[in-house]
């Protein structure tokens, strides 16, 4: 993804969630996708789709059942 695209994300999941302490960052050796980070707990990826000239985001966050006690 490209850096304005990341900036972009980044100011607006910390509007979203109203925290500075969330953070999306490139992804090393990828360009298709980015990740989110609460301080330094990773959340998830947010992948960029592209359709029919239209562009879009799908966050993907896994929660384990261990997490849930």
């Amino acid at each position: 993804m490209k850096p304005e695209e990341i900036r972009k994300l980044d100011a607006y999941f910390k509007r979203l969630f109203r925290t500075d302490k969330i953070e999306v960052r490139a992804r090393p050796r990828k360009d298709d996708s980015c990740e989110l980070y609460l301080d330094d707990e990773f959340l998830g990826v947010i992948d960029r789709i592209e359709d029919e000239g239209e562009v879009s985001y799908n966050l993907a966050m896994a929660i384990l059942d261990i997490d849930l006690d």
